[in-house]
């Protein structure tokens, strides 16, 4: 394998309601909330969601979309979620994560098994899509 030290830092997601979506990240998919008491108060543009030591999904509220300047058409972006995100667990979380998920009425797919990714193949993995309409897909590879 080649030797990168490139990292995944951050995934921005459109939410309309970032508090809301902070809670299902949260509950249903067992993500610790960042910021979340600090947009609450006005004191942060958007709290996030941590995945691991490295990795976080910035929760960006769609109403920010008009004042993103950073690049030429970045507002227009907004409502338009990227394909999906995904996020590999060990088996006992990926479980879990179902288990979270079809407890809250939250629709998954079936199974995919052996599917490739970042580690190669994945022995199962699901879609769901949160309140907002960002599709996840959950794999594990152990």
């Amino acid at each position: 394998m080649k030797e990168n030290t490139t990292r995944l830092d951050h995934v921005v997601l459109w939410v309309r309601e970032p508090v809301a979506a902070a809670g299902f990240y949260e509950e249903a998919v067992g993500l610790e909330p960042v910021r979340v008491s600090e947009y609450a108060e006005g004191r942060a543009p958007f709290p996030s969601v941590r995945i691991n030591d490295e990795t976080i999904l910035d929760l960006m509220p769609r109403a920010m979309a008009e004042t993103l300047t950073m690049v030429p058409g970045a507002a227009d972006s907004a409502g338009h979620p990227v394909n999906h995100v995904c996020l590999a667990l060990p088996g006992h979380a990926f479980d879990e994560l179902r288990t979270r998920l079809e407890e809250r009425a939250v629709p998954v797919s079936a199974f995919s098994y052996d599917s490739f990714g970042a580690r190669g193949a994945a022995r199962r993995s699901f879609y769901f899509r949160d309140p907002d309409g960002n599709v996840l897909e959950a794999r594990h590879y152990d």
